[in-house]
């Protein structure tokens, strides 16, 4: 009988005799660690083979690991109880000690496959390939067996010799015709090789045998992402949504390529599909969110959001974009609501509290706005946080104390083109624009690369109808050097809008045309960048006014009123909203 039958014969035979209880181990129920009362140099070693069993379930490894060193040491021929020893070196990384049983145990028993594999593995993990081919090849140089031909493929994958990779995978697809992992294998070395072509149509061979297999699907999918064909990878996603219409995997990934290809509105169709279908997925419901504030469906977003926050009440981040999409809606109170909602100790409180401070700013209450800049920076102390407060304490009356404010800073750095930039700004606010213009022209003294000053001057001049040449010049450069910024982006719009007015009252309406082209194209894009504003709204509400696309002009005029205009800057927005209203009516 070889080792292996003696050693089932055993465990059979002690069953039978009752000898399998905890008692009969020497171990206490609940108490289960080795101690000096299981250790019996006199018994046979199928006892310590059980007592080595019971540690294994127990997850006491170490204490398994010397009962079958105990067994072994009984048993010196049993190709089993070398094997189990080596398994638990293993298990605790000491590997070359477990490499030398389990060569004991294949000299004991050649013949054995699993042994061979497990051989094999730990020769693997010591990159030793040379090992690895000798245990894994018969005598003739082929694979003992389909698991030793995968073994092998993997080897020459992991080392780059992808011939021989090849050649394991090949033969895996002759001698395992039915199975996958052949053709599994060959497609990843085609793609390896940059055949993907190839790999797509070994992997399209794996599904004629077995049309539903998802695993399939799901490498057919990244053989189209690598291979850059995102129309292709949507397409096998589809497929493999008709076979499973609620395999949740599948849809993320699908909206996820659809973002990757800026398709917006085909990731909000499938992500309200897996909200539909898994209306527990809180982070699809909040992706879903973030899809539809970037659509500017704010309504939407608000209401994802305001889900997600009601799922899990600590998660002030969701609230705090539940906020922003509200403040979007035009809802302001709702927005100052759930900014007022995040705790001091949150990450996103200083930026709630500047939300607030932005909105109550807009609706003139300056006190009230500088409370809440001031409760920002109590939590965060920030630079940008100190330049609002003097600009809202300017806003209060007290525009000499701000000023002094700035300008207690500016001794410190007096060549801080930004301080200079600031405290030109309160004067403009004070509407005192030749000395706003002075310290504006002293920042760029200091830096001509000055995006804000190089846009305020030049907007100033636009304003004015006046240097537009060169206005156009600083603010162009002002653009280059700040390309996302919608602000400046508006500020160039505006230019080409003034000029088109200049010309189209003086019947130039060819020359006035190409201008509110330009004009509506940065302001459109100005829209864009800062994700909606009230004067980028009336500005691109005069634009179409003078396209004499009237009722463009009506519904962005309406948008600059929801967004709540500024006081101040924009006095005649309501007068032409109803003007026009009336006009149109």
């Amino acid at each position: 009988m070889s080792h292996r039958g003696r050693h089932f014969a055993w465990v059979c035979a002690l069953g039978a005799l009752g000898l399998l209880g905890c008692a009969g181990l020497g171990l206490r129920s609940g108490d289960r660690s080795a101690n000096d009362s299981e250790i019996r140099p006199d018994a046979p070693p199928e006892y310590d083979l059980l007592v080595a069993q019971q540690h294994v379930l127990d997850g006491n490894v170490v204490e398994a690991l010397a009962a079958y060193e105990r067994a072994v040491a009984k048993d010196e021929t049993s190709a089993y109880l070398h094997r189990r020893v080596a398994a638990a070196l293993a298990q605790q990384n000491r590997l070359d000690e477990a490499t030398l049983h389990a060569r004991r145990a294949l000299e004991l028993e050649p013949a054995d496959v699993e042994t061979r594999l497990f051989l094999g593995q730990l020769y693997r993990l010591a990159h030793d390939l040379p090992a690895v081919e000798t245990t894994l090849r018969s005598e003739r140089g082929e694979p003992i067996d389909a698991d030793a031909a995968f073994l092998l493929f993997q080897v020459y994958l992991e080392a780059g010799r992808l011939d021989e990779a090849m050649t394991a995978a090949q033969w895996l697809v002759v001698h395992e015709p039915a199975e996958l992992r052949g053709r599994f294998a060959l497609a990843n070395v085609y793609q390896r090789q940059g055949k993907l072509l190839e790999a797509e149509r070994t992997l399209r061979d794996a599904l004629k045998l077995d049309p539903g297999n998802l695993r399939v699907y799901s490498a057919l999918a990244r053989s189209m992402r690598e291979r850059g064909d995102r129309a292709g990878e949507i397409r096998i996603y589809r497929e493999v949504l008709d076979l499973d219409p609620d395999h949740l995997p599948t849809l993320i990934a699908l909206g996820e390529t659809q973002m990757d290809g800026n398709d917006l509105d085909g990731a909000i169709v499938t992500f309200k599909e897996i909200e539909r279908r898994f209306p527990e997925d809180m982070r699809s419901v909040v992706r879903l969110g973030f899809l539809q504030y970037e659509a500017r469906d704010f309504a939407g977003a608000a209401t994802r959001f305001e889900r997600a926050f009601a799922a899990d009440p600590q998660e002030y981040e969701y609230v705090f974009f539940l906020g922003v999409a509200r403040r979007r809606m035009g809802s302001a109170d709702a927005a100052i609501k759930a900014f007022q909602s995040i705790p001091p100790e949150h990450a996103h409180y200083s930026e709630a509290r500047t939300q607030i401070a932005s909105i109550l700013e807009r609706r003139g209450d300056y006190q009230g706005a500088l409370v809440e800049v001031e409760l920002a920076a109590s939590r965060t102390p920030d630079r940008q946080l100190e330049l609002y407060k003097a600009t809202l304490r300017a806003k209060t009356g007290d525009f000499e104390g701000a000023v002094a404010d700035l300008k207690r800073l500016l001794e410190a750095q007096p060549e801080d083109d930004e301080l200079l930039y600031n405290i030109g700004m309160l004067y403009g606010e004070a509407k005192r624009t030749d000395e706003a213009l002075q310290y504006m022209h002293r920042a760029l003294a200091l830096n001509p690369d000055n995006a804000s000053a190089l846009n305020y001057i030049g907007y100033t001049w636009a304003e004015k109808g006046i240097n537009l040449d060169e206005a156009e010049r600083m603010i162009s450069r002002a653009v280059e050097l700040r390309p996302d910024d919608g602000y400046i982006v508006d500020s160039l719009g505006w230019l080409h809008y003034v000029r088109a007015k200049a010309l189209s009252e003086q019947g130039r309406s060819s020359e006035a045309q190409k201008q509110l082209a330009a004009a509506l194209t940065h302001l459109e894009r100005a829209d864009e960048l800062t994700g909606g504003d009230p004067v980028v709204s009336e500005h691109l509400g005069d634009t179409y006014l003078l396209l004499d696309q009237k009722r463009h002009a009506l519904d962005r005029f309406e948008e600059a009123i929801r967004l709540e205009p500024r006081e101040g800057e924009q006095p005649e927005l309501l007068h032409k909203f109803e003007n026009l209203k009336r006009e149109l009516r």
